[in-house]
């Protein structure tokens, strides 16, 4: 049996911290475009305000996600990443569950992220 050390979840909390950070910035880039489209296919296109104030909280959640997991690892950085993407998740299956269907995977994706995560909550110090 092979050893998992601090190298194999490095390599694991880095990949994470890829992931939010450019959602991050992904989500603000296409404000106007592909995150506001997912919000209107979900049913929700208006008002505005509300619309962009989604978008940018979403936006501005991820990347304090992002870099607490890079700055600062830990239980309670994986913690509150696990917290966050099962909030999203359950919010964005209550909004349109067809993305559990979709080729993509955009919310399957998210149990082997809950996985990792769990796994460095598990191996974290406490």
């Amino acid at each position: 049996m092979t050893h998992r050390g601090p190298d194999d979840d490095r390599l694991l909390r880095l990949s994470l911290v890829a992931v939010w950070l450019t959602t991050a910035a992904v989500s603000l880039v296409e404000l106007n475009g592909q995150s506001r489209q997912v919000l209107a296919d979900a049913g929700v296109a208006s008002p505005a305000w509300l619309v962009q104030g989604l978008i940018v909280g979403s936006a501005v959640a991820d990347l304090l996600v992002g870099v607490a997991l890079w700055r600062w690892p830990g239980r309670t950085s994986y913690v509150a990443a696990l917290a966050l993407m099962a909030a999203m998740t359950l919010a964005a299956t209550a909004l349109q569950p067809s993305l559990w269907l979709h080729p993509l995977g955009p919310l399957l994706k998210n149990l082997p992220i809950a996985a990792v995560l769990w796994h460095l909550i598990r191996r974290a110090t406490p």
